[in-house]
């Protein structure tokens, strides 16, 4: 591989999620803050929504790191379970026993007696929930009923919502509008900035273990930019192969040739982004074809005239 060839300690753009390569740039940071400031506020639904690969499953192991002792967390990392699946689920994270099969009223009492034994504990409650868009509706139900789980003065339980846009669409629907009424708190994570992009490349290769500056130049970074559109997994997978390119090549450093053939060999990648874009060329076209509209009537009305 290419470690020694630029003096690497580690893969600087693994796709695993590890916050050590957690890279404090302000998409990411205004959005951990909006959650630890939320949940210290006792919000009961809090909502992070990314486009797909836009760093959510990161930002969400950065969360469970940052929470201190006096939370108790439940990550439920796939969804996609039936509700006495998401009750059953719930209650193995918080420790207590079950039968799958159980009585649903049963372990909804044995839910609810674990839950007011960590507040007398003085423990803070905190269900996380990855991919989020994967709720059925009667499982987003059942979980917005488990938040009805409460003191007098504040909720047994606060729930973080991590999920793709499709959420959003759903949420919309008229069936769900006592859950959205709930959410106190939601951020949406964009991506990266060309700036961003550039400092977020230096960190990983910096905390890989390369010492000798900018591993990637200038142009490779704006033709990096071009392509993933500032997409973190993107970025992550075409700067992987671009390092693969200049090893090959016999780089020093990465240049654009290398990351062009990245991109080249990335089509299937690139081809999930989403235009955003998109109605900015719509736009530039039309305008274009105004001026050469205008251009051929007054060249008309001139020859005319004459």
């Amino acid at each position: 591989m290419y470690l020694k060839h630029f003096g690497l300690k580690d893969l600087p753009f693994t796709l695993t999620p590890n916050t050590l390569f957690y890279c404090n740039l302000p998409a990411h940071q205004e959005g951990l803050n909006t959650l630890l400031f939320s949940l210290r506020s006792g919000e009961g639904f809090i909502k992070i929504i990314g486009e797909v690969g836009s760093g959510k499953t990161l930002l969400c192991r950065k969360l469970l790191d940052s929470l201190g002792g006096e939370c108790v967390t439940a990550y439920i990392p796939n969804p996609d379970v039936d509700p006495q699946g998401l009750r059953v689920a719930l209650a193995k994270e918080l420790g207590l026993r079950v039968n799958v099969k159980g009585d649903t009223n049963t372990l909804l009492s044995r839910l609810s007696e674990r839950l007011i034994e960590l507040k007398h504990q003085k423990k803070r409650v905190v269900v996380i929930v990855d991919e989020a868009q994967a709720l059925a509706d009667d499982t987003l139900e059942a979980l917005r009923l488990l938040s009805n789980l409460e003191t007098e003065s504040e909720k047994l339980l606060q729930i973080v919502l991590f999920a793709q846009p499709e959420l959003d669409e759903k949420l919309k629907l008229y069936k769900f509008r006592q859950l959205l009424q709930r959410i106190g708190f939601s951020y949406v994570l964009r991506s990266l900035t060309p700036q961003e992009l550039s400092q977020y490349v230096f960190h990983r290769v910096s905390m890989a273990g390369y010492t000798k500056g900018n591993l990637f130049s200038a142009p490779a970074i704006r033709k990096l930019y071009r392509a993933s559109q500032g997409v973190p997994r993107v970025i992550n997978i075409l700067c992987h192969k671009a390092l693969l390119v200049a090893y090959g090549r016999g780089e020093a450093v990465v240049t654009p040739r290398s990351v062009a053939i990245a991109v080249r060999d990335s089509h299937s990648v690139l081809r999930t982004l989403p235009r955003r874009h998109a109605w900015k060329w719509v736009m530039a076209i039309a305008g274009v074809l105004v001026v050469l509209v205008l251009g051929f009537a007054y060249a008309w009305k001139i020859g005319k005239l004459s």
